[in-house]
């Protein structure tokens, strides 16, 4: 398998981290939907991080329609996710609002990055600020409800997928989110970036 995309994209993060906690092989492919638009569109024509592509030449994207796959060719011992409904619910709860806060990290940073500074429209902003906070509350919620599994330096997919947006928002956004207010999280991202499939998937 090659995975396609760059690692400071927590949508490619998470996929990259999940592969080595499933124990796949695969090799990374750190190319840019941005600077390496012509080559990443001769792997996938819709550029789209991250782009899987399997032995045979087939192509998925998407990381939650990766990561879908991905847990159907595993035992189930290696899953992530849970199968039993309420607990797989919960975790889909929890991997909405951590997905949710990565969306809302992005369009904060197109809206400055991409978009010049005279059309950035201020109510938008203040909205996007607003939903990326909620998320946030949420999901430390839902974090002390619910502390992080580690089982022999692998943890479940909603505290993966949690503790990558955490990162990614800190990284992009220092000080939008302050950590102060969200212990749980803070900490968590700490432990987490110290097991090894993340180191082996370091935030560039």
């Amino acid at each position: 398998m090659k995975l396609y995309g760059m690692l400071d994209s927590p949508y490619v993060r998470r996929v990259a981290i999940s592969l080595r906690m499933l124990d796949i092989a695969f090799e990374q492919h750190s190319v840019s939907v941005f600077s390496a638009f012509d080559q990443f569109h001769a792997v996938n024509p819709v550029v789209k991080a991250p782009t899987l592509v399997l032995d045979d030449g087939a192509t998925l994207m998407d990381s939650t329609l990766i990561l879908d796959y991905l847990e159907s060719i595993v035992s189930p011992g290696r899953r992530l996710l849970a199968a039993e409904p309420v607990e797989r619910f919960a975790a889909l709860q929890r991997i909405g609002l951590a997905l949710a806060a990565c969306e809302k990290t992005v369009q904060i940073v197109y809206e400055h990055n991409l978009r010049p500074s005279e059309k950035q429209h201020q109510p938008w902003l203040d909205r996007v600020h607003a939903q990326l906070a909620a998320a946030y509350r949420a999901l430390e919620v839902a974090l002390v409800a619910r502390p992080p599994l580690i089982d022999s330096e692998r943890t479940d997919q909603a505290s993966l997928t949690a503790a990558v947006a955490w990162r990614f928002t800190a990284e992009k956004l220092p000080g939008i989110v302050d950590p102060v207010a969200h212990p749980a999280l803070q900490a968590w991202s700490v432990e987490a970036e110290a097991l090894p499939a993340f180191l082996a998937s370091p935030y560039p």
